[in-house]
């Protein structure tokens, strides 16, 4: 008699293993996360069920004549490393209501004037997408529609091979006839997205997935989903207005280094020209504003860095920002207090970026401590320059890659130059003012308003 089959639970999130199936996973604490899993001796029946692979070389597995889908979205492109990939999953996430749908149509739409296109949807009917494409002018008879649930009759689409690209709107609404459970749940975001990705792989057709996020800003579901798929786009922003900046987590195609900035507008998402100049055209000079030198991508961006220090009214200080990580900002709050002489402790301290952009990179040190510096002894910077550069506890200011490009977009914009780490190697720039450290920046480069 075949020995008995025993179910082990692995988490989805975490990978911890567990004897029986609970709610929660002990391990990392996330919810509906435990899925089961065969021990050994099921895995050997699977194996003796098995055949041997037919494998062929690498080199003939190359196929030269296949080029990418280009879109005509340079930025899309970009970011995609040069278009969509034959054949390959893409899945793009973001906020509810920041455009996920609308550049999804209109990416539909310009692959569609050279290749059969289809768009299907899980969360609205045919009429509300048909309202959508008209206001975007998005109508072409090329560009096929079809709205289903069923993660079945989706990939018996793909497999058919009829079209070249198929966007699906979105995975957390698909679900799978073979599992019991209910759209958006693990099993079935997993399931669906291992079936489709075996069809789009056997026909080699390029399938763009839509992503919800849990409101912590990550993508929902599991993990898995992530590497699954072969590339992982975030749309980040303000839905309520401000750029859209679309930026690839993952990309097996190409660099994660590239980003795409593009504004709302009646038409849909249009990528910006000069954000830069867009991002500074209602700056007002005065006491806490600063202009930060930074890269979206190897893209260089001018954003104004504004600071409001004022006595605090409670037992104790108060710290926010708003694009800017809140960690960051209270470690060089402490470390201006241990390294220079402003006197913080007793201070409300608020910073913003505007543009409702989100900066993540290292070289804002400088112009947040710049900012704060400035509020605080109500000073101005006494050159027309943009700062950048990393700064260390000690008060350092340290080197960021780049300082060219930053250099040349702020000239562009009418800066004189830059305030940034010494030149230490390299080619040498003189429009950079280097500082060792930001106490001698604070007391270098700010004055009283005349």
């Amino acid at each position: 008699m075949a020995k008995k089959s025993v179910a082990n639970y692995v988490c989805s999130n975490c990978g911890a293993l567990a004897a029986s199936w609970s709610g929660r996973c002990v391990q990392c604490g996330e919810w509906n996360t435990l899925q089961e899993q065969l021990t050994a001796s099921g895995l050997a029946t699977s194996v003796a069920a098995g055949r041997v692979l037919s494998t062929q070389s690498v080199e003939s597995s190359v196929i030269h004549d296949q080029p990418r889908l280009i879109s005509g979205m340079k930025d899309v492109d970009a970011v995609l490393g040069g278009g969509i990939v034959a054949g390959s999953v893409n899945l793009i996430a973001g906020q509810p209501g920041i455009g996920k749908s609308t550049l999804l149509l209109q990416l539909a739409y310009a692959v569609a004037a050279t290749v059969p296109v289809l768009y299907i949807s899980g969360e609205e009917s045919a009429y509300q997408i048909g309202l959508r494409a008209a206001r975007l002018g998005t109508l072409r008879p090329e560009l096929q529609l079809a709205t289903t649930g069923s993660a079945d009759d989706i990939a018996a689409t793909i497999a058919s091979g009829k079209y070249k690209l198929v966007v699906v709107d979105s995975i957390q609404t698909v679900t799978s006839a073979a599992i019991a459970s209910a759209a958006g749940t693990v099993s079935q975001i997993t399931n669906s997205t291992q079936l489709l990705t075996l069809a789009a792989k056997q026909t080699n057709t390029a399938v763009i997935l839509v992503g919800h996020v849990t409101k912590e800003g990550a993508i929902a579901g599991p993990k898995v989903l992530e590497h699954v798929v072969d590339v992982v786009l975030q749309l980040e922003g303000d839905r309520y207005g401000g750029f859209k900046v679309l930026r690839a987590v993952k990309n097996r195609f190409g660099s994660t280094n590239e980003a795409g900035i593009f504004e709302m507008v009646e038409q849909g998402l249009l990528p910006v020209a000069n954000p830069s100049a867009a991002l500074l055209a209602e700056r007002q000079v005065s006491d806490g504003s600063v202009v930060l030198a930074t890269l979206e991508g190897t893209r260089p961006l001018l954003v104004e860095v504004q600071a409001l220090v004022n006595r605090t009214s409670f037992g104790y200080p108060k710290r926010a920002a708003s694009g800017f990580d809140l960690n960051r900002l209270n470690l060089l709050v402490a470390m201006l207090e241990r390294r220079t002489k402003l006197n913080l402790g007793e201070q409300d301290i608020y910073i913003n970026i505007v543009g409702g952009m989100q900066i993540r990179e290292p070289a804002a040190d400088l112009a947040i401590c710049m900012a704060i510096g400035s509020a605080a002894k109500g000073l101005q910077l006494k050159r027309n320059a943009v700062v950048f550069g990393e700064v260390g506890l000690s008060g350092e200011v340290r080197h960021v890659p780049h300082a060219d490009k930053r250099l040349a977009e702020a000239q562009k914009l009418g800066f004189d130059g830059a305030i940034g780490p010494v030149q230490k190697m390299g080619k040498k720039l003189p429009a950079l003012h280097g500082v060792p450290d930001v106490r001698s920046a604070l007391n270098q480069f700010l004055e009283k308003d005349s």
